[in-house]
């Protein structure tokens, strides 16, 4: 599977997919208010500021999944409902390891959201260990809003 940068005209549908993925495997998991600041708007324009890290699967007018990274972290990872079980977040996943290791990353790291057994499972199953539990800073509107999260590392070198 080709994966490619993002390019700026599919900010919208790539900002679709997050929100609904965020929904299905968050929302259910973490406080109504951080829910309530995952907007739509708020993914698209996350996106934008990332957008020369943003990593996609599939045609831009529809993408199967999309990912980030930031430093030594693989700080999002999302793939369409429609694509799910079908190689995309392998491809992706496998991508940004090997961006994070030509980038000079010994120990990647990444989180999930606790309670998501779905994501966990994937990490494990690519040789990512749960490192423990830590306090996050995510990002959003109103500023960094504390969360507790399960802390993920891969050693790549």
């Amino acid at each position: 599977m080709k994966i490619r940068h993002a390019d700026q005209a599919e900010i919208d549908a790539l900002a679709q997919l997050w929100y609904d993925g965020w929904q299905d495997a968050h929302a259910p998991l973490l406080p109504a208010e951080l829910t309530r600041l995952r907007t739509r708007e708020s993914f698209a324009q996350r996106l934008q500021a990332a957008l020369g890290r943003v990593r996609v699967a599939g045609p831009a007018e529809e993408p199967a999944g999309f990912s980030i990274i930031k430093r030594d972290e693989l700080y999002q990872l999302y793939v369409s409902a429609q694509q799910r079980g079908a190689g995309v977040a392998t491809a992706l996943l496998a991508d940004a390891e090997a961006a994070l290791a030509v980038d000079g990353t010994k120990i990647a790291w990444l989180t999930c959201a606790i309670g998501n057994g779905r994501a966990a499972s994937f990490y494990e199953k690519h040789g990512w260990q749960r490192a423990g539990v830590v306090t996050s800073l995510v990002e959003t509107s109103e500023g960094p809003f504390p969360l507790e999260v399960w802390r993920y590392e891969k050693r790549l070198a």
